[in-house]
């Protein structure tokens, strides 16, 4: 645990480690989250809520997460669609 755990730890400060973002998964759908540069925070796309990291840990409890406003979830699917290259029309 000690040879996982310091690896995580050194990175904490960058944002998220690649790893540990590929295990989190939303506390609410058990759905992937996805890292957010701009923010800083995880989100869960399916249901449009944001959870904060502070200090390098993700804060997963659900009363932590912040429910996006419906302008910012559309940008942020936007962002999603035109990053795999899949644009649906609206």
């Amino acid at each position: 645990m000690v040879k996982f755990s310091r690896p995580l730890m050194m990175e904490a400060g960058t944002g998220i480690n690649k790893v540990l973002s590929e295990i989190l998964v939303c506390p609410l759908t058990k759905n992937p989250l996805r890292y957010c540069e701009k923010t800083e925070s995880l989100i869960s796309d399916q249901i449009g809520v944001s959870f904060p990291i502070v200090d390098g840990i993700p804060c997963l409890v659900p009363k932590d997460g912040k429910i996006l406003a419906g302008d910012e979830s559309l940008s942020i699917d936007n962002a999603a669609e035109s990053s795999s290259g899949m644009i649906r029309d609206r």
